[in-house]
């Protein structure tokens, strides 16, 4: 898709928005990135992303099947066995997200360097604008 075509009408890309959202969500993220290497049960693919509630979790899961990027597959046995992978274009979009996430952890120190450059400048502007101000009022003192 060309990047005008991701301009005017926002009404128009509403549904790709929203499989962005789903896709780049916290745990869309987290999720599409662990099923790329294996089926999880529910349980397991819990404790492999960590720090994710069972609701948000069921959540996204829910989310990530209705768009057809992740395949639930619930066993018909005592206890019932539910276990969650890719489908195709799961697979497809997760490798997508995970060669963000490489890239984010390879740029990391440029992206902290930038951080940090930008709040410096800022705080030296912060500074110098502030002093200017100090500068107007006590002029005003002294006329």
């Amino acid at each position: 898709m060309l990047v005008s075509e991701w301009k005017g009408d926002g009404e128009a890309m509403c549904p790709q928005r929203l499989v962005l959202e789903h896709v780049t969500s916290r745990w869309g993220v987290l999720v599409l990135i662990q099923l790329l290497d294996r089926p999880y049960r529910f349980s397991e693919l819990r404790r492999a992303i960590g720090r994710v509630s069972e609701k948000m979790l069921t959540q996204t899961l829910q989310t990530l099947e209705r768009d057809g990027l992740v395949h639930r597959d619930a066993k018909p046995v005592i206890p019932p066995r539910v276990d969650y992978s890719l489908t195709e274009l799961g697979r497809e979009a997760a490798e997508q997200v995970r060669a963000l996430a490489q890239w984010t952890a390879r740029r990391m120190d440029d992206v902290i360097g930038a951080r940090q450059a930008y709040d410096e400048a800022r705080e030296i502007q912060s500074r110098a604008s502030w002093q200017s101000e100090e500068r107007q009022r006590q002029r005003g003192r002294t006329a």
